[in-house]
């Protein structure tokens, strides 16, 4: 029987990978979880030994294995906002329709949250896009618990939303892999749910955004019709006036996107926007993204009215982006377990670009044009182009993770059916 160990304050917390049926011991992810308090500074000691030797990152490596349902994300979350009082606040933010909670974790090292700018990041708006959470749940894990990253805390704070789409992550891990939507019932169509992606309120409906129930990109029957973007919007327009830069995940194409989605409109401030991301995909490594704007795509694909980027950039948030994650295509939504950890690992550097901008940033910007600016990586007239950019190589450094707190990062994976085209 393998054994698991990690510190939590003055105690010790002894998991063992068996069948949760005992009763009176906590349950996290399949383990079971034992509280110890050491009677002696010997007993300490000796518990800290037996940790170095399981704690090491290549352990860590093997753990990083596959994708985890909501109850496990749901745990994880629980046991840092425990662990870690002054530093970490989870709040439920609302509930889903099937009254699952809407969990933001907020991350700050200040005396006084709530007072710095602030960064947020979103995963899982479309259920079936499991790399989405598994990389936001990367990066609260790494702003948490490696004390190498605390530089990325000391003048921004963090609100993390690793899965705003409950009921639809809950119902790929359990009925179908592929589902998109939300699971809200219908008063006129058997079909469920709609698209969060088609449901924010700026520009909603229109081309883009299906009128039909039973489509993938339904966009319900009013904006905010679904509790958990009604929800997101609250929190994020409260915060609003701290939050300067918004960041949410999806997949798959690895692109870099800027509003506007909904038509083919520029921000005035395009070039700041193009800059910042461009400068942060530079740190990605392993996986080459296409940064552009995302009426760019939608030309090429389809409209994208009633988006949450669009959206937050409506209300002034002045850095508003959408990533799109691996592969460009060749697994899809079906990303294999196996690239979860190169690709957190691959995204995460950008976040320091991202952190040193807002610390220093910014103006509301909210104007538009509908003349596309020059890009700010060519003096070539390239007003009908895409930007690109080259990862320039670096070395990856190998971090030491506890093991059983990243054993709560890591569950079952189902290949799915692969799909061509997108639909985002």
């Amino acid at each position: 029987m393998s054994l698991l160990y990690a510190i939590a304050l003055n105690c010790v917390f002894v998991t063992s990978q068996i069948m949760a049926e005992e009763n009176g011991v906590v349950s996290y992810a399949g383990f079971q979880v034992w509280k110890i308090k050491p009677s002696s500074e010997g007993d300490q000691q000796f518990i800290l030994d037996i940790i170095d030797s399981y704690g090491s990152h290549e352990a860590f490596n093997e753990m990083q294995c596959c994708y985890h349902t909501l109850n496990d994300i749901y745990a994880f979350l629980t046991y840092l906002n425990t662990t870690y009082p002054k530093l970490v606040q989870l709040t439920n933010i609302g509930s889903s329709y099937e009254k699952r909670p809407l969990y933001v974790l907020r991350i700050s090292d200040s005396s006084s949250a709530g007072t710095r700018p602030a960064i947020w990041i979103d995963g899982g708006i479309h259920a079936r896009e499991w790399i989405s959470p598994a990389v936001a749940t990367y990066i609260i894990q790494q702003l948490v618990e490696v004390p190498a990253n605390a530089k990325l805390l000391s003048n921004v704070d963090w609100y993390i939303m690793p899965v705003v789409n409950p009921d639809g992550y809950e119902y790929t891990h359990t009925k179908d892999r592929m589902w998109r939507k939300t699971r809200s019932v219908s008063n006129t169509s058997s079909c469920r749910g709609a698209d969060p992606n088609r449901n924010f309120g700026y520009k909603w409906g229109g081309l883009g955004a299906s009128t039909n129930p039973c489509d993938d990109t339904y966009r319900g029957t009013i904006a905010f019709s679904e509790p958990e973007t009604l929800a997101t919007s609250n929190f994020i327009m409260g915060k609003s006036s701290q939050i300067k830069l918004y960041l949410t995940l999806h997949s798959y194409g690895q692109f870099g996107l800027l509003p506007y989605g909904y038509d083919v409109v520029y921000p005035s401030d395009y070039n700041d926007l193009l800059a910042l991301a461009n400068n942060a995909a530079s740190k990605f490594v392993n996986y080459r993204y296409t940064v552009e704007c995302l009426n760019n795509l939608m030309m090429r694909l389809f409209r994208c009215k009633g988006g949450p980027a669009d959206w937050v950039k409506s209300i002034g948030i002045k850095y508003s982006y959408t990533f799109e994650l691996p592969d460009r295509g060749t697994n899809a939504f079906t990303l294999p377990a196996s690239e979860i950890l190169p690709v957190c690992q691959d995204f995460f550097p950008a976040l320091d670009v991202f952190a040193t901008k807002v610390a220093t940033c910014c103006g509301a910007a909210n104007s538009t044009t509908t003349i596309k600016p020059l890009t700010t990586n060519t003096t070539r007239k390239t007003t009908t182009r895409r930007p690109t950019t080259k990862p320039r190589p670096t070395t990856t450094t190998s971090k030491r993770i506890d093991v059983l707190r990243q054993s709560v990062l890591a569950p079952v994976v189902r290949r799915g059916v692969s799909i061509n085209g997108y639909s985002r």
